[in-house]
């Protein structure tokens, strides 16, 4: 059984044993997927077959955040529907087995591009492909019937985005180590609330790099499996939307440079659609009115910080596994500013 800070193997052994027995055979290998910089993501084998294992952070955890049971939930129910997404083996809610929750899901060929110069590779033509694939993927997560595939109660849709703003304002709270320019300002706005859309499922951190893409000809690239649903609900589809061109907007105005590319320039590759363009396909594939986007944009550069933020306060408290935390700090005045202009 091979070490690795966060996942006893020994432990993960004696449990596949008993909730997924024949998934894996022998003596387990495993090994941390760098760049996660929330839930820790591992692979793990048996030297045939290989699967992945999600665990929360070590150290410091934002309440209610990190959440495995509903990453594993709405995977699982998501299976059949249109919206691709891993199989899941098992969830495991008991603490004392490797000293966290976790769940095992399939291991899904294909690439989460984060950077322009990833897709730069690729052409413009395949990048335009992709990025209207990542549309489309999203217009079908906010068509799944979410009652109709067992998700009626995963969330409370009514008051979505008031909640929205008094959650993300506690977690803040919960990780708050030092003073914000601008935050108490932003939060203020925010707090101006309008009507919220027709409920979805909401997947709550959608961006290229959270899904896995692969060329499959003759069809071209496909995106193989939405991933990171650990701030899922049900809620105003419109935050997904505009937390992906939240990124967007973020990699044009430079701040994807700042904390080792922690925020995603994939945006700048040749061919990547523009703002109006995702946009406007989404409206079409959805046929949702997108004229409101301004405030569901500020609360995505809110959430971003607060996110941020909780893992600059487990960095300095040394409670991160990986590199590129050294500048995350950096990046949370750009985001409130970038919040207060939208």
């Amino acid at each position: 059984m091979s070490a690795v800070e966060g996942l006893d193997t020994t432990a993960l052994r004696t449990w596949l044993d008993q909730e997924a027995p024949g998934l894996l055979d022998g003596s387990l290998e495993a090994a941390l997927i760098t760049g996660g910089k929330s839930n820790l993501t591992y692979a793990v084998t048996d030297g045939v077959r290989e699967v992945i294992v999600r665990r929360p952070p070590l150290g410091h955890v934002l309440a209610t955040a990190h959440d495995m049971g509903r990453e594993h939930r709405v995977m699982t129910a998501l299976a059949d529907t249109d919206v691709p997404v891993p199989a899941t083996y098992g969830l495991c809610a008991d603490d004392s087995v490797i000293g966290a929750p976790f769940y095992v899901m399939e291991r899904v060929s294909g690439t989460p591009y984060s950077r322009a110069s990833q897709l730069e590779e690729l052409g413009g033509a395949r990048t335009k492909n992709i990025t209207e694939r990542l549309v489309d993927t999203l217009v079908a997560l906010h068509r799944v019937d979410y009652e109709a595939v067992g998700l009626g109660d995963f969330g409370r849709p009514d008051g979505y985005l008031e909640r929205q703003v008094r959650r993300w304002k506690k977690q803040l709270d919960s990780s708050r180590s030092r003073e914000l320019p601008g935050m108490d300002e932003l939060i203020a706005r925010l707090e101006k609330v309008p009507a919220s859309g027709d409920a979805t499922i909401v997947h709550g951190d959608y961006r290229l790099d959270n899904v896995l893409v692969e060329d499959q000809p003759p069809t071209g690239d496909v995106v193989t499996a939405v991933l990171d649903w650990e701030m899922s609900t049900l809620g105003d589809p419109l935050t997904d939307v505009a937390l992906m061109l939240a990124y967007q907007e973020l990699a044009e105005a430079g701040a994807g440079s700042l904390g080792s590319g922690m925020v995603t320039d994939a945006a700048l590759a040749t061919g990547y659609l523009s703002r109006d363009d995702v946009l406007q396909r989404y409206a079409l594939g959805s046929g949702r009115d997108v004229s409101d986007i301004d405030f569901h944009l500020a609360l995505s550069f809110f959430k971003l910080a607060v996110i941020l933020e909780g893992i600059h306060f487990r960095y300095i408290n040394g409670q991160t596994l990986g590199e590129g935390f050294a500048g995350i700090g950096d990046l949370i005045a750009p985001l409130i500013q970038a919040g207060l202009r939208a």
